[in-house]
């Protein structure tokens, strides 16, 4: 399943138009019993389809519910885009199961590799199973109430979203000229973070840009790159999401630069902030 999510100013209907990102915890911690589910983040009108490629590979790849955040400022915004040939796109394999996995018979609640269960296309001949709600026994499927076998499904759960990790991009950072500040963004900021960066830049500064595309799990060298400056800089339209996850997974102090207003964070508000902060 894959929930695409594109915010807007809340939580009533009384901004419905206006651009907001303020939904970022709820799509990270928002399930309950400690279920965690992978989130991809758009960053711009013509990458919205990239990131929907992405979020369906993960979803079909993994087996689990992926929320794609995208907001009104890019659901209203237009950039020139081609139309991919449907031949070229990258492949999205979900590896349907066409064999018995256990002592002849088909479990559907054993795990794999990337402890994704498989997947049984309804009639396949030999490969009959049940499959329901309540909280399984480890590898059979049967109904089970353990104590130790919740523990181990709850470890299992977030094992496999946090191995998604090794299967998506390092964070790429923009830095030419050795600085000492990054400015970190995710989301529809990736064009007034890279317009701010280009300003300061042309006026001698320096300073560094990466942008978050997965925010769970997140790249598996963030916390290196954050560790490599001595001022993180996060800009976001809600009251600074992004910087309490930084903090609070990293130890390091990251600034958050909040906007709430129903706009979109310009490129020349934020070269004011950046230039403040050098």
């Amino acid at each position: 399943m894959l929930v695409i999510d594109v915010q807007r100013a809340g939580p009533s209907t009384g901004m419905p138009t206006k651009t907001e990102a303020a939904d970022l915890l709820m799509a990270i911690h928002g399930r309950h019993g400690e279920s965690p589910l992978p989130v991809v983040a758009a960053a711009t009108p013509a990458q919205c389809f990239e990131a929907v490629m992405e979020a369906a590979r993960l979803a079909v790849t993994y087996r689990t519910p992926v929320i794609l955040l995208t907001d009104t400022f890019l659901a209203n915004s237009s950039e020139p885009w081609k139309v991919p040939d449907a031949a070229d796109l990258p492949e999205i394999d979900p590896r349907f199961a066409t064999e018995a996995n256990r002592d002849g018979e088909f479990w559907p609640y054993l795990r794999d590799d990337r402890l994704a269960r498989p997947w049984a296309v309804p009639g396949t001949e030999g490969l009959q199973h049940v499959v329901g709600g309540l909280e399984k026994e480890v590898g059979t499927g049967h109904i089970s109430y353990e104590p130790e076998n919740h523990a181990t499904m709850t470890r299992l759960r977030a094992e496999k979203v946090a191995g998604i990790a090794d299967d998506i991009p390092e964070l790429e950072v923009d830095d030419p000229d050795g600085a000492d500040m990054l400015v970190l963004g995710w989301g529809s900021t990736y064009g007034a973070i890279k317009g701010a960066c280009r300003r300061v830049r042309l006026r001698g500064k320096k300073v560094a840009r990466a942008h978050l595309h997965h925010l769970s799990p997140l790249p598996g060298n963030t916390g290196e790159v954050v560790r490599s400056y001595s001022k993180v800089l996060i800009p976001e339209m809600n009251t600074g999401q992004l910087s309490q996850i930084i903090r609070g997974e990293f130890l390091v102090h990251a600034e958050s630069y909040s906007k709430v207003q129903g706009l979109p964070i310009f490129a020349e508000e934020l070269d004011e902030v950046i230039t403040e902060r050098l």
